[in-house]
C-alpha cells in the first residue's frame, strides 16, 4: 500500500502524512484560521541546535521582526501530554526563548504563557496580536 502524503503549506512539499504530522498540519490551520497568524510567519520543523544536538521543533510562530515568539510541539494522539512533552518543548525554548508554549496531541491542547521567569497554564489560544507583544 502506498504511503499517503498530504502538502505542508509551511515547508512547502509534500510529506508523509504520519499520525503527529496530521496533528502538525491540523495546528498550522488553527494557527492561522482561529489566531490569525500569516503562515508566513510560522515554521514547521524549525531546526534548533542545543547542547551539541539538533533538535526539531514542531512549528514555531515569529513576530513581524521575525523574532520567535511560540513554539508548539505536537504529538500523536495516542501519546498523553505528561511532564516530559511539556520539557521538550522548554528545551526548545532554552534557545528559541518565546513567551509561549503549546503542546498538543490532537484530542487536547495545553497552552502556556511566560511569566516573568516561569510558564504559566491558560485557557485558550492567543490571537497573533497577543503573541507578538
Amino acid at each position: 500500500m502506498a504511503e499517503e502524503h498530504v502538502w505542508d503549506p509551511l515547508r512547502r512539499k509534500e510529506v508523509a502524512l504520519t499520525p503527529e504530522e496530521r496533528v502538525r498540519q491540523w495546528f498550522i490551520s488553527v494557527l492561522g484560521d482561529e489566531c490569525g497568524v500569516p503562515a508566513y510567519e510560522m515554521m514547521s520543523e524549525a531546526t534548533l541546535s542545543y547542547g551539541g544536538k539538533a533538535w526539531r521543533a514542531d512549528i514555531v510562530v515569529y513576530r513581524r521582526d521575525m523574532s520567535p515568539a511560540m513554539v508548539v510541539e505536537c504529538k500523536r494522539p495516542d501519546v498523553e501530554l505528561t511532564r516530559e512533552v511539556l520539557e521538550q518543548a522548554l528545551r526548545y525554548n532554552l534557545v528559541l526563548d518565546v513567551n509561549w508554549i503549546v503542546i498538543t496531541n490532537g484530542k487536547k491542547t495545553l497552552v502556556f504563557v511566560r511569566e516573568v521567569n516561569n510558564f504559566i497554564p491558560v485557557d485558550r489560544l492567543p490571537d497573533y496580536a497577543e503573541v507578538c507583544r
